[in-house]
């Protein structure tokens, strides 16, 4: 396995790899490797075939944090990291500085960012101004100098899967997104590198999100419920985790992500969730 840090060196071998008819599976993430991150590394060797290769980014992007967020403190094991990925026969590890990502950002020479306008008004968007901002413009950069066949992400970020799909068609890129299932613990928490910020008792309320999901599809498969009715029900559900404070419950089309003013099945839901100062995020089709 390599590690790469620079983006000439990396264009330079994914273009002797297309060169060489090989198909390339790209994995991003900020590290902190989880099972859920080694699932999307999993489903990529699966998509390029035994004579493809994998690439997995790790690099903790500065600009899709806002100011008051976790940039500072999210969780860094790069040693671990690439025993992971070496474990699961990554073939290179690409992780840039921010030097090399944003050159000349100190000095106001960085000025190029991607902008989604559609998708992300709403959910993510709204709590978090400025994130997607962030998240399209390092993406768009990462599949620029890695030139992937297929790139995979999470399903637990549902919305940011969303407005990649749509940055990659609009801008035409050449590949294909693929979206994986989420990876849960085995009482329903969704896999997190921010679940290592919870204590105890933040850990054992935490999984309120996948309960609120879980019984959000109950009440559908019974009948159709107003949006704004549900919303109310789920803020007193999650109100049974008192360390829980819900920023937001929202109901919309899995492709188009327009609300939903009528919840029944097929509907998709998204909830954050607040433990103290750790943000979670969980989503589930009805």
């Amino acid at each position: 396995m390599r590690i790469v840090t620079t983006a000439a060196a990396m264009q330079h071998l994914a273009k002797q790899w297309q060169r060489r008819g090989k198909r390339i599976g790209f994995v991003p993430t900020m590290g902190y490797l989880h099972e859920g991150h080694l699932s999307l590394v999993r489903e990529a060797h699966r998509r390029v075939g035994k004579t493809g290769k994998v690439v997995v980014s790790i690099y903790v992007n500065p600009m899709q944090f806002g100011p008051k967020e976790d940039l500072s403190r999210y969780p860094r094991d790069f040693k671990c990291d690439c025993q992971l990925c070496r474990a699961e026969s990554v073939d290179v590890v690409f992780a840039p500085p921010d030097a090399e990502m944003y050159p000349g950002k100190s000095d106001d020479r960085y000025s190029t960012y991607v902008v989604e306008e559609n998708l992300s008004r709403g959910m993510e968007g709204m709590s978090r101004p400025q994130h997607f901002r962030g998240v399209t413009t390092v993406v768009a950069k990462l599949l620029n100098i890695i030139i992937p066949d297929i790139a995979v992400f999470g399903a637990k970020d549902w919305q940011q899967a969303a407005i990649v799909k749509r940055m990659v068609v609009d801008l035409n890129f050449p590949l294909k997104i693929v979206v994986a299932p989420t990876v849960r613990e085995r009482d329903g928490l969704a896999l997190s590198s921010r679940n290592k910020y919870l204590d105890a008792a933040q850990r054992a309320q935490a999984i309120i999100l996948h309960r609120a999901i879980q019984r959000a599809r109950a009440i559908v498969k019974r009948k159709s419920i107003s949006a704004a009715k549900f919303k109310l029900d789920l803020k007193r559900f999650v109100a049974t985790a008192p360390l829980g404070r819900l920023d937001y419950v929202e109901f919309f089309d899995p492709e188009t992500l327009q609300p939903a003013t009528k919840v029944s099945r097929g509907t998709h839901m998204a909830l954050a969730v607040f433990f103290g100062k750790t943000r979670l995020i969980d989503n589930g089709r009805l």
